[in-house]
């Protein structure tokens, strides 16, 4: 990997760890369904935007049913559930939960394509259930029901990334990275809008919160993806997937630096942990060349 590139995966982890601080702000004002309605709203604009200025064509009419799927799958039900979890959690242990996606991936690939993890595969899920239980039991956090709630939405969340990483890679054969990128904000934005109508706030945002959703839009969603195309189509899909590693690193350093947020010993040991896991989890996939787990792991936000 070149330096430009290296620095390129440096900016799309501040990207994406910056996503959790933002909607940590954003949601307990504006709502998880309206947050996240703007943000791929916002997101899908700016893609169709750029692609006006760049002049290329999408041809994303062809695909719309499997844009709305796709949508729903990998950004309208996954960001709100993580806007929903950090009603209650804290951006960086939010975070640190979403690493759980290659393990879910894994194990998606493994009902829908009969790929069987391995003794590393099996390993890493094992070992990523042990830094969940080490990172939400081992807490001096009460766990109440709200959280331990929050904890199975932002779960759900990457399960949800999964399913949608997987359907992305069978869908998004011979289509343009930006055509994927629009399109599926784009079916997202469909998808949440009737939702996003009822659940509408009756009062003026603050500052923040509009600030907030603008850099969850724009920057971590809009730039954010033309970004790790740009890096799938420079050094491929396994090298890029090494984000996962990072985005926790830059979430947990957002809500330290911003929101003045705790770090307790658990939460360092859990991080640690799932990590771990992550790479016994992608280690046989890269081996085998499967496109499974890099699909779902680079797209976490």
């Amino acid at each position: 990997m070149s330096r430009k590139d290296f620095m390129v995966l440096l900016l799309l982890a501040f990207a994406w760890g910056a996503s959790f601080l933002f909607m940590r702000i954003a949601s307990p004002e504006l709502g998880p369904v309206f947050t996240t309605e703007l943000r791929v709203t916002l997101a899908a604009a700016a893609l169709l935007l750029y692609a006006r200025i760049t002049r290329k064509t999408l041809g994303m009419g062809r695909h719309w049913k499997q844009f709305l799927l796709l949508g729903a799958l990998n950004a309208a039900l996954p960001f709100t559930l993580i806007c929903m979890a950090e009603l209650e959690l804290n951006a960086s242990l939010a975070a640190i939960l979403n690493v759980t996606t290659p393990m879910f991936t894994a194990l998606a690939a493994w009902g829908t394509l009969g790929e069987k993890p391995g003794i590393s595969k099996t390993i890493g899920l094992i070992t990523g259930l042990l830094g969940v239980a080490v990172l939400v039991g081992w807490s001096p956090v009460p766990l109440e029901g709200k959280v331990l709630l929050s904890v199975f939405f932002s779960l759900g969340a990457a399960l949800s990334y999964s399913f949608g990483g997987l359907y992305a890679a069978r869908v998004g054969r011979g289509l343009a990275p930006l055509t994927l990128a629009a399109g599926q904000q784009l079916g997202a934005a469909v998808v949440l809008l009737p939702l996003a109508v009822i659940f509408a706030p009756r009062h003026m945002p603050s500052a923040a919160a509009v600030y907030s959703v603008l850099g969850l839009s724009l920057i971590c969603t809009a730039v954010a993806y033309l970004l790790y195309f740009y890096l799938i189509q420079s050094v491929g899909a396994v090298k890029t997937v090494s984000v996962t590693f990072l985005v926790p690193v830059f979430g947990l350093m957002w809500g330290v630096i911003f929101l003045n947020e705790p770090v307790y010993a658990n939460t360092i040991a859990g991080l640690v942990i799932i990590l771990l896991s992550v790479m016994l989890v992608n280690r046989k996939s890269r081996a085998k060349g499967s496109t499974g787990v890099d699909s779902g792991a680079g797209k976490q936000r």
